[in-house]
């Protein structure tokens, strides 16, 4: 079974809004940076966002910028991507994955360690 698990993705129309959660499971998220990214069919995998392992340090794609915030809640072992004013062009399946960062986290897929399965987002009218 995968160490991450995302939750909260389905269909929403242009404009609206999804709130994704990332939940270890079994897997404490505490110490790890994690990072939301998204692959569309025919397209390489794009890193969205991320957060410190303390939620202290927040970093985003421009893509995304001004429309998507992270949170996380370490009681809770879960991160959250507040997604609004979705477009089409936002259609995707979002992963989250961990990066072992301290202070600093990152949106590069290449330096994250483990992911989840993804969730499917669909933004449609």
């Amino acid at each position: 079974q995968p160490l991450l698990v995302e939750f909260g993705g389905g269909w929403v129309q242009p404009g609206g809004s999804l709130k994704l959660s990332c939940a270890g499971n079994r897997f404490n998220l505490d110490v790890w940076a994690i990072g939301w990214f998204r692959q569309a069919p025919g397209k390489e995998r794009e890193g969205l966002s991320c957060i410190s392992s303390s939620g202290g340090y927040t970093n985003f794609a421009d893509s995304v910028k001004g429309r998507f915030t992270i949170s996380r809640d370490n009681a809770k072992n879960t991160v959250w991507l507040q997604m609004n004013d979705l477009e089409p062009n936002d259609t995707a399946v979002y992963y989250c994955a961990a990066a072992p960062y301290d202070r600093l986290c990152t949106i590069e897929p290449e330096n994250n360690k483990y992911w989840g399965q993804g969730t499917q987002v669909t933004v449609s009218s």
